[in-house]
């Protein structure tokens, strides 16, 4: 049995006793009913996922997965790939969006190596960045498949490492990308998935003009009819159309499902991540948490496929990294605040509504 195999074994429902315990403790909190609505909504999921009716989440983590991708070489992004290796420095370096935001939440970041296009050893050796590098960037999707099945599938398995290795110092994990022209295959992946079309479902990403989001659109469109991927099989999807960092979020998804581990998604890539894991395994699910909302039009139709509830955000925002799963993470603590610190009616010797 493979390494991946082992990992989806352990891969379960949500506790349902525990859910139905925190449901009526929140039933019976000191308020008008239901009054935080979905934060409440999210601490039933929280006790569910951690079989806890205190979950515990203080130890924060976004782990953000960079790789270069081959279809660069269309003209589909507006930044060179070189861009993809100076935003890996940016980000030991603390000056991203990414490091902002997770000081913030509290978080921790973790950069990992799964395909730059450039030797990042002196980091890795350093202690800097993580060093689970697949290959220097995938092929490019508009002329063949992105990696080979073995390359998909390892891809997945360091993200299931990633997650293994974090999990004794970290309760939640939070999902982030970093890869130039990472939209177009993760647009790709949405319409195998949700069956819309191309279309629909394509962005104009770090900016496209008109002419070149149509040319954005035929690239994708040719990606998926010259590679034809199985929509029913996550890894055949993601070596035909996929990246090497996708692959990476979908095993640490997987890997933190595993581990019963909530894992906050950040956007449009990630959620494409997402979509992998879930077909790799649908009960990875009861584990995610939708941060935001992207601009980019089919994250919309890539949450409602995966059927996850509603993103805990709707901010206008499409920077990826990770911002948005450490911008929900406050969002996450206020739902376990909500759960363990605020007293029922019989606590707090409150007259409760009459019935």
């Amino acid at each position: 049995m493979s390494f991946l195999e082992k990992t989806v074994q352990k891969i379960f429902p949500q506790d349902t006793g525990c859910r139905e315990l925190a449901k009526k403790r929140l039933d019976r909190l000191a308020m008008p009913h239901w009054a935080l609505g979905d934060l409440m909504d999210l601490a039933i999921e929280l006790a569910g996922m951690t079989q806890s009716l205190h979950p515990q989440i203080q130890r924060k983590a976004v782990v953000t997965m960079a790789a270069d991708h081959g279809v660069t070489a269309e003209g589909i992004s507006k930044f060179p790939s070189e861009v993809t290796t100076q935003m890996i420095y940016n980000f030991v370096n603390g000056g991203a969006g990414i490091n902002a935001l997770a000081r913030q939440a509290g978080a921790e970041v973790y950069i990992v190596d799964l395909g730059v296009d450039a030797d990042l050893r002196t980091l890795a050796e350093s202690g800097k960045i993580l060093n689970k590098k697949v290959g220097l960037g995938t092929e490019n999707i508009a002329r063949g498949p992105a990696m080979s099945h073995a390359l998909a599938t390892k891809a997945v398995e360091y993200g299931i490492e990633v997650a293994e290795m974090l999990a004794p110092k970290v309760d939640i994990f939070g999902t982030g990308d970093m890869g130039i022209g990472n939209t177009t295959p993760s647009t790709a992946i949405a319409a195998v998935f949700t069956g819309k079309p191309v279309t629909e479902l394509t962005g104009r990403g770090t900016g496209l003009d008109d002419a070149q989001l149509q040319h954005k659109i035929s690239i994708i469109e040719r990606a998926i009819t010259i590679n034809n991927p199985e929509r029913r099989r996550g890894l055949d999807v993601l070596a035909k159309v996929g990246g090497f960092e996708i692959g990476g979020i979908a095993g640490l998804i997987l890997g933190a499902a595993a581990q019963r581990k909530p894992v906050v998604v950040d956007g449009f890539i990630s959620t494409a991540g997402a979509l992998i894991a879930y077909a790799i395994e649908p009960f990875v699910r009861d584990y995610i948490i939708f941060s935001h909302k992207s601009v980019e039009p089919g994250h919309k139709a890539m949450q409602e496929y995966l059927g996850c509830g509603k993103p805990l955000l709707d901010l206008n925002m499409r920077l990826g990294e990770g911002t948005g799963g450490a911008l929900a993470m406050n969002l996450v603590e206020a739902a376990v605040a909500i759960l363990t610190e605020v007293a029922t009616f019989e606590e707090a010797a409150v007259a409760g509504a009459d019935k």
